[in-house]
């Protein structure tokens, strides 16, 4: 029997096995999985009934909340495509984003209402603009009024397209023009089922949604807790004092983070100040985690900390460094060495590190290739980018850019990024994006940005810049001219003026690595700080 993969499968086993249930803890708000799925019945009714249709784009610009969880599983009910927003960024990278999906409905918090009311004047295509939290002169309506408009009936899961696209997320790549990345139902499902067997099968599971589900590593999570019957208790904003308070409160078992959330955690004068006892696992991505970092939590908290790697366009979880019966630690410092590895890969997964003749490179730790995926989670591709796709996906692999080495077990450790991508606390920042908004100020000459080393948040962009023949520019100058161009995440920490022109290679190109190398000179100064 071939029975439709979609997510709605995962909402619907949720309220047939755990209706009775608390299923979502979102503020003060509490939902059975029963109320939870009637709330995303009546999304996809009111979506309906104000005009959307199967395929449109369903925009949420949001912090996480059950209104925005509500949206993974609402939209794709009505066959609709759910687009969560990245908050950090500005009226004219959303603004590019909106106009390239073509969105037709925005759904937003109203701590976003003035950034809203440009949006409606900048992005034609969206029909109706609805207020998560009460009425706002930037909306049509409210979100409770949407779902108000009725409440369709449980659909056939034979009606579903496993094939079509459920859900659509931005993410800018190597060129800095963001891509959108398809990720069909069938993709999601499988994916889900591949992440489940990582984390714990327990209906008493409590997960925290501390990673906001606009992220990479956030949008996984809400297939698999629901499949599983998990209470997923969404954190609307990461604070170190609440996360660990809500451990206490509502019993967490599982949260992820990436590793700046982690030290937060760490150096929170609170730690200790609450029960932290019911952890059981504690998952790290989104940027490279060390040895250090991976012993502190697991003393500090009890429970296992596991990282993993993945990829906007695999859904995104692709390997996991869980324990491994074949492998026999020498000792415990070479265990955590393990654990702070990216892993190996999922159920449903092929990973390879190969050169460029795409010949796997020796299993040494030693030899450094590009890391390519194959399989279930793996995209289907970038929306409206038929070129970026076909060079992205080629023979039967997606080329993630990505450096690294690996040995006989297949554990992966990224070592570098083929992309000039700098991940600072988690995010990843195009330089080239970074440096066309420096090059638009009419006294810059030529600029490179590449990564530096950040105690706090792992890499920051570093801009290196010489201005044109009688100019004149101060670092505050061109911070204030670059604050309304760029998110505040993808400022550069560090500007640094030089006279004459930046060193090039025989072709005329930028040598960003003799940058970079002056840069991480001396890093264990600088990441002290």
């Amino acid at each position: 029997m071939h029975v439709p993969l979609t997510p709605i499968r995962c909402l619907y086993r949720a309220v047939d096995l755990y209706g009775n249930k608390t299923g979502v803890v979102s503020g003060s708000s509490r939902y059975t999985y029963a109320q939870f799925g009637e709330r995303c019945e009546r999304l996809a009714a009111g979506l309906l009934a104000e005009g959307a249709r199967p395929g449109d784009r369903v925009a949420y610009l949001s912090f996480n909340n059950n209104q925005l969880l509500e949206g993974y599983f609402g939209a794709p009910l009505m066959r609709g495509i759910v687009m969560p927003l990245n908050v950090r960024l500005q009226q004219a990278e959303l603004t590019a984003i909106l106009n390239h999906a073509e969105a037709r409905v925005l759904v937003f918090e109203n701590d976003f209402a003035p950034l809203v009311e440009a949006l409606r004047q900048a992005c034609p295509t969206i029909e109706r603009f609805v207020a998560i939290d009460g009425p706002a002169a930037a909306a049509d309506f409210t979100y409770e009024e949407l779902l108000s408009r009725g409440r369709i009936a449980r659909p056939d899961v034979f009606s579903f397209d496993e094939n079509d696209t459920a859900e659509l997320f931005y993410t800018s790549g190597s060129t800095g023009t963001p891509k959108g990345v398809a990720l069909s139902h069938r993709t999601l499902y499988l994916h889900a089922l591949s992440v489940a067997l990582c984390m714990s099968h327990e209906d008493t599971a409590v997960d925290l949604h501390t990673i906001p589900l606009f992220h990479a590593n956030g949008w996984g999570r809400p297939q698999v807790a629901t499949m599983n019957g998990a209470k997923q208790v969404m954190v609307r904003r990461f604070d170190p004092a609440q996360v660990l308070r809500l451990i206490q409160d509502e019993g967490a078992t599982g949260m992820l983070l990436v590793p700046t959330m982690a030290n937060a955690l760490l150096n929170c004068p609170e730690l200790g100040k609450f029960n932290t006892s019911t952890l059981q696992q504690i998952f790290l991505g989104g940027a490279a985690a060390s040895p250090e970092l991976i012993g502190a939590l697991e003393r500090a908290f009890g429970c296992a900390a596991t990282v993993g790697y993945g990829l906007t366009e695999t859904s995104p979880v692709v390997t996991c460094a869980r324990p491994k019966s074949t492998i026999q630690f020498a000792d415990e410092t070479d265990r955590i060495r393990h654990m702070a590895m990216a892993g190996w890969p999922i159920v449903g997964c092929e990973v390879r590190v190969v050169d460029l003749k795409m010949d796997d490179v020796a299993r040494d730790m030693t030899a450094v290739g590009e890391v390519v995926v194959r399989g279930d989670m793996v995209m289907d591709g970038y929306y409206k980018e038929p070129e970026a796709t076909r060079a992205a996906l080629t023979g039967g692999w997606l080329h993630t850019g990505d450096m690294g080495v690996w040995d006989a077990e297949n554990h992966i450790q990224i070592v570098d990024r083929q992309k000039d991508i700098i991940i600072s606390g988690g995010e990843n920042i195009s330089s080239i994006e970074v440096e066309k908004a420096i090059s638009a100020h009419p006294a810059v000459l030529e600029c490179a940005v590449v990564a530096a080393p950040d105690w706090k948040w792992g890499e920051v962009p570093a801009a290196i810049l010489s201005l044109k023949p009688g100019q004149k520019l101060t670092q505050e100058e061109l911070l204030a001219f670059l604050q309304t161009r760029l998110g505040k995440f993808k400022l550069p920490r560090i500007l640094e003026f030089v006279e004459g022109p930046l060193p090039k290679t025989g072709t005329g190109k930028i040598l960003k690595r003799e940058l970079r190398e002056k840069l991480w000179q001396g890093k264990e100064r600088r990441v002290q700080g």
